[in-house]
């Protein structure tokens, strides 16, 4: 088994410090940098290793030690130089994943410039994810690569006492269902199988172009 990413936050404000609290409760090792005391003793609670540092000073950056990172978040709020600066230290450093948080489209352009691997602006992220919430009922997420695919929890009704095989959406909307609770269960059985019937009230999960979701009645 591959080893698990070493990740490292550079601003433990809102969003990096959930960033790195998540990662800590996927089991991973993270550490964090901050020159604000206050978050640096918030994170000393959670985090494997705290520093409070002058992340805008390259020498400092230097002493903590990069050599073991595979990736690094940059969350340094409003602040367009530190966070490019601070890109551009860990790049020298030869950090291999550099992750930076932006605040505008321009900040994301100048970041990528100077070497940044990804950039995110999580209000771009937010906002169409929750557009997407009220444009299209039940969907849980758009895949990356493709935006136009979509997976979607759909609740059966009109469909109720047919089979999979019966209702045969992969040939007829040429989307694929890939998970089906019952309306008395809690959890989704995945892979279901072709000769399993749906009942009333019962939920699937469906992957497939929105368009052709969208013309599903269940």
């Amino acid at each position: 088994m591959a080893a698990k990413p070493q990740i490292c936050v550079i601003g433990l404000g809102k969003f990096g410090y959930k960033v790195g609290t998540s990662l800590i409760h996927l089991n991973h090792q993270v550490i964090g940098i901050d020159a604000n005391p206050i978050y640096v003793q918030r994170a000393q609670k959670i985090f494997n290793q705290v520093y409070e540092a002058d992340i805008s000073n390259k020498q400092a950056l230097q002493q903590i030690g990069f050599r073991e990172i595979t990736h690094a978040l940059i969350s340094v709020g409003d602040s367009i130089s530190t966070s490019a600066m601070t890109t551009m230290y860990l790049k020298e450093m030869q950090v291999p994943n550099v992750w930076v948080k932006a605040i505008n489209e321009d900040h994301a352009t100048l970041l990528r410039k100077i070497g940044a691997d990804e950039v995110i602006i999580p209000e771009h992220i937010a906002a169409a994810q929750f557009a997407d919430r009220i444009h299209i009922p039940g969907i849980i997420e758009r895949l990356p690569f493709d935006p136009d695919m979509i997976i979607r929890e759909l609740t059966i009704d009109k469909l109720a006492r047919k089979s999979l095989r019966e209702i045969d959406l992969t040939n007829r909307f040429n989307c694929q269902i890939i998970a089906v609770r019952s309306r008395q269960d809690t959890h989704y059985r995945y892979i279901p199988k072709a000769d399993d019937i749906l009942s009333a009230g019962d939920n699937i999960i469906v992957i497939g172009k929105s368009d052709s979701l969208a013309k599903i009645i269940t």
